[in-house]
């Protein structure tokens, strides 16, 4: 009888401890979401554990949260909470995932930004991206202090700004995003494109302003570099660049089609018609594939061009101011058959 009793005694403890042994592993391995792909979790300052758990039933596709929100007491997860960009993993278990959070052990997020013109557009291209918003990002890029102390201008600081894809941390601060930015450029500027630039006689801003300029003139990438070896052509014989994207950016209005005689008398120190050489800062924000073009600009003879009376964004190039001329007609009758007037 006794024998049968510890038996019991003995078997009653082995389930106990084999049950145990299954809700740590459960709480340890287990995961409650679902999620088949690694998705990103936004924890935003004044996020509460409700509201944590509330974007993890939405991400993890799934309703249930209670060994989340257990785990989540058991481990001191709890207010202020460590805010960030977090990603999971399929399969991440719940304890992993509590330890993760608790421990602010986030994930850097892609930045990118191409095709953007002015300051406003990068800001809120940024913020898309980021915890901070809008205005604050576009106080710090445009920073007058800060411009000065690293040894720029109100007319040559957007040079800093070169669309990419770059990493950082969601939460970073305007200034850091900056900062990161800045070095980003200076990386970019090395040895060897500083070289390519001085062979134009350029410096690295200079030859920014002028690949601005490339950029706007056409946005055909296997055009670039032959434009922009016909505006190196005008400034080594010191001819002014009469480039139409300087004086559509003088006049505050970048798609204007047909240039008027009152625009092209605009008085600013932008109308490359009437200054010589290169204006005092880049047009736009200026992509890497058009720096490049200046970089490794196309040697020959063109002076001029005009854009292709067939509409097919390319230009026609000519070497004399007479051919120019025949191609410069045929694109205004073709403005005038299409009604374009401005």
């Amino acid at each position: 009888m006794a024998l049968k009793t510890r038996s019991r005694i003995l078997l009653g403890v082995s389930a106990c401890f084999v049950a145990v042994c299954l809700l740590v592993i459960t709480l340890v391995f287990g995961s409650s979401l679902r999620n088949e792909e690694v998705v990103s979790l936004y924890v935003r300052p004044g996020d509460t554990n409700d509201t944590v758990l509330m974007h993890l039933q939405r991400i993890g596709e799934t309703p249930k949260t209670g060994r989340l929100h257990f785990l989540m007491k058991r481990l001191g997860y709890k207010e202020p909470l460590p805010v960030g960009h977090y990603l999971i993993e399929p399969g991440l278990s719940d304890f992993s995932l509590v330890r993760r959070l608790k421990a602010g052990l986030q994930s850097p997020v892609k930045l990118t930004f191409n095709n953007v013109r002015n300051m406003e557009q990068l800001a809120a291209r940024l913020s898309v991206q980021l915890m901070a918003d809008s205005t604050a990002l576009l106080a710090a890029l445009t920073d007058t202090a800060w411009i000065r102390a690293e040894g720029f201008n109100q007319e040559t600081y957007r040079c800093i700004y070169l669309p990419n894809t770059y990493e950082a941390w969601w939460n970073a601060s305007p200034e850091k995003v900056r900062a990161m930015l800045l070095k980003e450029y200076r990386k970019f500027w090395d040895e060897t494109r500083v070289k390519a630039a001085s062979r134009h006689n350029l410096s690295p801003v200079e030859a920014q302003i002028l690949a601005s300029i490339v950029e706007e003139e056409t946005n055909k990438g296997d055009e670039m570099s032959k434009v922009a070896g016909l505006y190196l052509n005008r400034l080594r014989i010191e001819m002014p660049l009469q480039a139409d994207p300087t004086l559509k950016y003088a006049a505050g209005n970048p798609g204007i089609r047909r240039l008027t005689k009152h625009q092209i008398a605009i008085n600013s120190p932008y109308n490359t018609y009437k200054n010589n050489g290169l204006p005092p800062g880049p047009i736009r924000i200026t992509s890497i594939r058009a720096i490049e073009a200046v970089l490794n600009a196309e040697r020959h003879s063109y002076l001029y061009m005009c854009a292709k009376a067939d509409f097919s964004g390319y230009h026609a190039f000519a070497t004399t101011y007479a051919q120019h001329m025949k191609n410069a007609s045929a694109y205004h009758k073709a403005l005038n058959e299409r009604g374009i007037l401005e």
